[in-house]
Protein backbone atom coordinates (compact mmCIF):
# COMPACT_ATOMS: atom_id res chain seq x y z
CA UNK A 1 0.00 0.00 0.00
CA UNK A 2 1.45 3.39 -1.01
CA UNK A 3 2.02 6.28 1.37
CA UNK A 4 -0.64 8.30 -0.49
CA UNK A 5 -3.21 5.55 0.04
CA UNK A 6 -2.34 5.27 3.73
CA UNK A 7 -2.75 9.03 4.07
CA UNK A 8 -6.18 8.97 2.38
CA UNK A 9 -7.35 6.10 4.60
CA UNK A 10 -6.09 7.85 7.73
CA UNK A 11 -8.33 10.84 6.96
CA UNK A 12 -11.50 8.79 6.48
CA UNK A 13 -12.25 8.45 10.21
CA UNK A 14 -12.15 12.19 11.01
CA UNK A 15 -14.21 12.88 7.89
CA UNK A 16 -16.85 10.32 8.90
CA UNK A 17 -17.13 11.96 12.33
CA UNK A 18 -17.38 15.46 10.84
CA UNK A 19 -20.07 14.50 8.32
CA UNK A 20 -22.10 12.69 10.99
CA UNK A 21 -21.93 15.67 13.36
CA UNK A 22 -22.80 18.13 10.58
CA UNK A 23 -26.03 16.19 10.13
CA UNK A 24 -26.73 16.03 13.86
CA UNK A 25 -26.68 12.23 13.79
CA UNK A 26 -25.66 10.02 16.72
CA UNK A 27 -23.70 6.80 16.49
CA UNK A 28 -26.80 4.95 17.66
CA UNK A 29 -28.95 6.58 14.98
CA UNK A 30 -26.41 5.85 12.26
CA UNK A 31 -26.14 2.27 13.49
CA UNK A 32 -29.90 1.84 13.17
CA UNK A 33 -29.84 3.30 9.64
CA UNK A 34 -26.91 1.21 8.38
CA UNK A 35 -27.04 -2.02 10.37
CA UNK A 36 -23.42 -1.45 11.43
CA UNK A 37 -22.75 -1.80 15.16
CA UNK A 38 -22.06 1.29 17.26
CA UNK A 39 -18.69 -0.13 18.29
CA UNK A 40 -17.64 -0.64 14.65
CA UNK A 41 -18.74 2.90 13.71
CA UNK A 42 -16.84 4.30 16.69
CA UNK A 43 -13.69 2.40 15.72
CA UNK A 44 -14.01 3.61 12.12
CA UNK A 45 -14.20 7.23 13.26
CA UNK A 46 -11.26 6.85 15.64
CA UNK A 47 -9.12 5.14 13.01
CA UNK A 48 -8.95 1.82 14.87
CA UNK A 49 -10.87 0.08 12.08
CA UNK A 50 -9.80 0.36 8.44
CA UNK A 51 -12.60 1.49 6.12
CA UNK A 52 -13.96 -0.89 3.50
CA UNK A 53 -16.61 -0.63 0.79
CA UNK A 54 -18.83 -2.95 2.82
CA UNK A 55 -18.84 -0.37 5.63
CA UNK A 56 -18.64 2.88 3.66
CA UNK A 57 -21.44 2.20 1.16
CA UNK A 58 -24.26 1.99 3.74
CA UNK A 59 -22.84 5.03 5.57
CA UNK A 60 -22.81 7.02 2.32
CA UNK A 61 -26.41 5.99 1.65
CA UNK A 62 -27.49 6.93 5.17
CA UNK A 63 -25.89 10.38 4.89
CA UNK A 64 -27.02 10.77 1.25
CA UNK A 65 -23.53 11.73 0.08
CA UNK A 66 -21.35 10.35 -2.74
CA UNK A 67 -18.88 7.69 -1.66
CA UNK A 68 -15.96 9.82 -2.79
CA UNK A 69 -16.96 12.50 -0.28
CA UNK A 70 -16.38 9.96 2.51
CA UNK A 71 -13.06 8.87 1.03
CA UNK A 72 -11.89 12.27 -0.20
CA UNK A 73 -9.63 10.81 -2.87
CA UNK A 74 -8.66 13.50 -5.42
CA UNK A 75 -8.65 12.81 -9.15
CA UNK A 76 -5.00 12.26 -10.02
CA UNK A 77 -3.49 14.77 -12.41
CA UNK A 78 -6.69 16.83 -12.82
CA UNK A 79 -6.85 20.15 -10.93
CA UNK A 80 -10.52 20.74 -11.73
CA UNK A 81 -13.10 20.31 -8.97
CA UNK A 82 -15.62 17.71 -10.13
CA UNK A 83 -18.31 17.84 -7.50
CA UNK A 84 -21.60 16.01 -7.59
CA UNK A 85 -24.55 17.96 -6.17
CA UNK A 86 -25.74 16.87 -2.76
CA UNK A 87 -29.37 17.49 -1.79
CA UNK A 88 -30.01 17.93 1.93
CA UNK A 89 -33.42 18.92 3.26
CA UNK A 90 -34.39 20.33 -0.14
CA UNK A 91 -31.22 22.46 -0.45
CA UNK A 92 -28.63 21.58 -3.13
CA UNK A 93 -24.91 21.80 -2.27
CA UNK A 94 -21.92 21.59 -4.62
CA UNK A 95 -18.71 20.91 -2.63
CA UNK A 96 -15.87 23.15 -3.82
CA UNK A 97 -13.20 21.70 -1.53
CA UNK A 98 -12.01 18.12 -1.19
CA UNK A 99 -9.58 18.06 1.73
CA UNK A 100 -10.89 17.10 5.18
CA UNK A 101 -10.60 19.56 8.04
CA UNK A 102 -9.86 23.23 7.69
CA UNK A 103 -11.94 25.48 5.48
CA UNK A 104 -14.85 23.86 3.62
CA UNK A 105 -16.49 25.66 0.69
CA UNK A 106 -19.86 25.00 -0.98
CA UNK A 107 -21.99 26.54 -3.68
CA UNK A 108 -25.59 26.32 -2.49
CA UNK A 109 -28.98 26.62 -4.18
CA UNK A 110 -31.94 27.24 -1.90
CA UNK A 111 -35.34 26.80 -3.61
CA UNK A 112 -38.18 29.26 -3.27
CA UNK A 113 -40.01 28.32 -0.09
CA UNK A 114 -41.05 29.86 3.19
CA UNK A 115 -39.79 28.09 6.31
CA UNK A 116 -39.98 29.00 9.97
CA UNK A 117 -36.46 29.77 11.22
CA UNK A 118 -34.97 27.15 13.52
CA UNK A 119 -31.70 28.69 14.76
CA UNK A 120 -28.94 26.26 15.72
CA UNK A 121 -25.49 26.53 17.26
CA UNK A 122 -22.27 24.57 16.70
CA UNK A 123 -18.53 25.11 16.77
CA UNK A 124 -17.02 27.00 13.87
CA UNK A 125 -17.15 30.13 11.77
CA UNK A 126 -19.14 30.72 8.58
CA UNK A 127 -18.97 33.16 5.69
CA UNK A 128 -21.86 33.60 3.21
CA UNK A 129 -21.83 35.42 -0.13
CA UNK A 130 -25.01 35.79 -2.20
CA UNK A 131 -24.63 35.20 -5.94
CA UNK A 132 -28.28 35.75 -6.90
CA UNK A 133 -31.63 36.09 -5.18
CA UNK A 134 -32.32 37.09 -1.57
CA UNK A 135 -31.09 35.16 1.47
CA UNK A 136 -32.69 35.63 4.87
CA UNK A 137 -30.25 35.33 7.78
CA UNK A 138 -31.41 35.07 11.39
CA UNK A 139 -28.41 35.52 13.67
CA UNK A 140 -28.90 36.05 17.38
CA UNK A 141 -31.15 39.13 17.59
CA UNK A 142 -30.48 40.09 13.97
CA UNK A 143 -32.94 39.30 11.17
CA UNK A 144 -31.47 40.51 7.87
CA UNK A 145 -31.80 39.93 4.14
CA UNK A 146 -28.71 39.64 1.95
CA UNK A 147 -28.99 40.35 -1.77
CA UNK A 148 -26.61 39.61 -4.65
CA UNK A 149 -23.11 40.85 -3.86
CA UNK A 150 -23.66 41.06 -0.10
CA UNK A 151 -21.83 38.93 2.46
CA UNK A 152 -22.09 37.97 6.11
CA UNK A 153 -19.62 36.26 8.42
CA UNK A 154 -20.31 34.99 11.92
CA UNK A 155 -19.31 32.75 14.77
CA UNK A 156 -21.57 29.68 14.52
CA UNK A 157 -21.78 29.47 18.31
CA UNK A 158 -24.30 32.32 17.90
CA UNK A 159 -27.79 30.88 17.21
CA UNK A 160 -28.26 31.16 13.45
CA UNK A 161 -30.47 30.11 10.54
CA UNK A 162 -30.54 31.07 6.87
CA UNK A 163 -32.85 30.28 3.98
CA UNK A 164 -35.19 31.61 1.32
CA UNK A 165 -37.25 34.73 1.92
CA UNK A 166 -40.08 32.98 0.08
CA UNK A 167 -39.80 35.43 -2.83
CA UNK A 168 -37.68 33.21 -5.10
CA UNK A 169 -34.69 30.87 -5.16
CA UNK A 170 -31.32 32.07 -3.86
CA UNK A 171 -27.83 30.97 -4.88
CA UNK A 172 -24.91 31.60 -2.54
CA UNK A 173 -21.42 30.54 -1.49
CA UNK A 174 -20.80 29.12 1.96
CA UNK A 175 -17.36 28.86 3.54
CA UNK A 176 -17.14 27.07 6.85
CA UNK A 177 -14.08 26.94 9.12
CA UNK A 178 -13.33 25.35 12.48
CA UNK A 179 -12.58 28.60 14.31
CA UNK A 180 -14.12 32.04 14.44
CA UNK A 181 -13.71 35.46 15.87
CA UNK A 182 -16.07 38.37 16.17
CA UNK A 183 -19.22 38.46 14.05
CA UNK A 184 -19.58 40.92 11.17
CA UNK A 185 -22.79 41.35 9.20
CA UNK A 186 -23.06 43.49 6.07
CA UNK A 187 -26.66 43.49 4.93
CA UNK A 188 -29.82 45.52 5.15
CA UNK A 189 -32.14 44.84 8.13
CA UNK A 190 -35.27 42.93 7.23
CA UNK A 191 -38.30 45.17 7.54
CA UNK A 192 -41.25 43.61 9.37
CA UNK A 193 -44.45 43.45 7.32
CA UNK A 194 -47.58 45.26 8.41
CA UNK A 195 -50.08 43.15 10.29
CA UNK A 196 -47.71 40.24 10.93
CA UNK A 197 -46.76 39.08 14.38
CA UNK A 198 -43.19 38.43 15.53
CA UNK A 199 -43.62 34.69 15.14
CA UNK A 200 -44.99 34.84 11.57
Amino acid sequence: MTDDTEEVLAEVGPRLRRIRKERGATLAGLSAATGISVSTLSRLESGLRKPSLELLLPIARAHQVPLDELVGAPAAGDPRVRSEPIVRYGRTHWPLTRQPGGLQAFKVLEPQRRLDPEPRVHEGYEWLYVLSGRLRLVLGEHDVVLTAGEAAEFDTRVPHWFGSTGEGPVEFLSLFGPQGERMHVRARPRRPKQGRGEDD
